[in-house]
C-alpha cells in the first residue's frame, strides 16, 4: 500500500439488527499498520465476531468512540448505514460498505446529500485484478456452505448413503438453483456430505463447473445462454421461465432439499419456485432461499421467519454470513484491506482515481452526485 501517515481508516461497530460481522480483524489491522496506515477501531466493533478490543490494540489499532467517525476520511463497515448513521459522517468521507442501493434508496440519497464518496463492496467489478476485493464472492462462499449445513440440520434425513444390517438408507437428493459462487460452494459442500445433487442455471458456462464438482446439470428445453455482464445471469423472458419451472417441478418433487441462489445485481430476485412447486415437494423437505433479502427465489419466502407450507419448510438465508461472523469477517476484512491498498499511497495519500475501472465500477456517490448510471436510473423517481 505505501500509506500516508495523514490517512486513517475508521472501522465501525455494526448496529444493524443481526449483523455480527466487522470490517477489520486483528490480522487485517496488523497488515495495514505494517504498511503505514493508522487504523481506528470503534470500541466493541469485533466483539460479536469473536475479536475483543485488546486483540485490535495488540495488532496496532487505536480504540476510539463512535463519534470519532465524523472526523474520519476513510470509513469501513459491513452493513449499509442507516440515514442517521450517514448524518454522523463528515463531508468528503470515503465510505467502503455493502450498499444494496435498490433496497436502500433513502440511504443513497442521504449519502449524496452529505457528499460522501461511497464505494459499494457489492458493486466491485468481477475482473481479474479485482478478485482480492470481490466481497460478494467471499461472502457468497460462506452463504453457500452455510446453506447446506442448515439444510442438513433441518432435514429429518441423512445426507449420505448408509448401508446397515437393518437396511439401506438412500442419500438425500438436493436441487440447487443458480451455479454462481454460492451455488457452486453449495454443490461442493453437499457432495462432501454424500448427497445426490442436481443444479439448474441459465448460463451455459455453469455446466462444466457443476460437473467438475460432482453435480448433474438440469437440462431445460430450448435454453439460450443467459450470461450477462460480469458473469452474472441476465434476466430472461417469461416463456423460458415457464419451461424452466416445468422441468424444475419434476426434480423438486423428488428432492429432499432445495437451495436457491439466483440474484440479479440491482434488481429483485427472480421467482424460480412458485407456491405450486412447493406443494409438489415431499413433506419434510426444506427450501433454503439465499436470495431472501432481494424478495426471494421462492414465492413463499419471508425475511426473518421460517415458513411452513404443506409440510415444507422455507428458510430465508439472507443472514447466513453473519451466522459465521468470524470466518466471514476474516474474508471481508481482506477484501477491505485490498481495496484500501488501491486507494492510499505515499505520494497522494487517500485518492479516488476515477479512471481506475475498479474504483469507477464500485463508486456510487461522489461530490453530491450519484455517479453510477445504473443506480441513478434505478433511483430516478423512486420514493424513499
Amino acid at each position: 500500500m505505501a500509506a500516508s501517515t495523514e490517512t486513517a481508516l475508521f472501522v465501525v461497530r455494526e448496529r444493524a439488527p443481526g449483523e455480527r460481522r466487522v470490517a477489520a480483524t486483528p490480522d487485517s489491522v496488523r497488515r495495514q499498520v505494517g504498511k503505514g496506515l493508522t487504523v481506528l477501531v470503534e470500541h466493541g466493533a469485533g466483539e460479536a465476531a469473536g475479536f475483543p478490543d485488546q486483540a485490535y490494540a495488540d495488532a496496532g489499532a487505536r480504540l476510539v468512540d463512535g463519534g470519532a467517525v465524523h472526523d474520519a476520511r476513510l470509513v469501513a463497515r459491513v452493513a449499509p448505514p442507516s440515514v442517521e448513521e450517514v448524518e454522523g459522517l463528515g463531508p468528503d468521507t470515503v465510505l467502503l460498505t455493502f450498499l444494496a442501493p435498490h433496497r436502500n434508496v433513502a440511504t443513497v440519497r442521504a449519502l449524496t446529500e452529505r457528499k460522501v464518496s461511497t464505494l459499494a463492496m457489492d458493486m466491485v467489478p468481477r475482473i481479474t485484478r479485482a478478485q482480492s476485493i470481490d466481497a460478494l464472492s467471499s461472502q457468497a462462499n460462506v452463504a453457500g456452505y452455510r446453506a447446506v449445513v442448515e439444510a442438513a440440520y433441518h432435514l429429518d434425513k441423512y445426507f449420505p448413503l448408509f448401508m446397515t444390517a437393518a437396511g439401506t438408507i438412500r442419500p438425500a437428493r438436493v436441487v440447487i438453483l443458480g451455479a454462481g459462487v454460492a451455488g457452486l460452494q453449495a454443490v461442493a459442500t453437499a457432495k462432501r456430505l454424500g448427497a445426490i445433487i442436481h443444479v439448474s442455471d441459465i448460463r451455459e458456462a455453469a455446466r462444466e463447473e457443476v460437473a467438475s464438482l460432482g453435480g448433474t446439470f438440469i437440462e431445460v428445453p430450448e435454453i439460450e445462454d443467459a450470461t450477462g455482464e460480469g458473469g452474472y445471469a441476465k434476466e430472461v423472458g417469461e416463456s423460458f421461465l415457464e419451461r424452466q419451472r416445468a422441468v424444475l417441478t419434476e426434480f423438486l418433487s423428488q428432492a429432499h432439499a432445495a437451495i436457491t441462489t439466483a440474484q440479479i445485481p440491482g434488481r429483485p430476485a427472480p421467482e424460480l419456485i412458485t407456491r405450486e412447486m412447493v406443494e409438489a415437494m415431499q413433506p419434510g423437505s426444506v427450501v433454503i432461499d439465499l436470495a431472501a433479502a432481494d424478495g426471494g427465489n421462492c414465492a413463499l419466502t419471508e425475511v426473518g421467519r421460517v415458513v411452513e407450507h404443506d409440510g415444507v419448510r422455507i428458510i430465508p438465508g439472507n443472514d447466513f454470513p453473519s451466522a459465521m461472523p468470524g470466518e466471514a469477517s476474516a474474508l471481508y476484512a481482506r477484501n477491505i484491506a485490498a481495496f484500501v491498498e488501491l486507494l492510499v499511497d505515499d505520494e497522494r495519500g487517500l485518492h479516488l482515481d476515477r479512471d481506475d475501472e475498479v474504483v469507477a465500477g464500485a463508486l456510487v456517490t461522489h461530490a453530491g452526485e450519484v455517479t453510477a448510471p445504473r443506480i441513478a436510473e434505478l433511483l430516478g423517481g423512486k420514493d424513499d
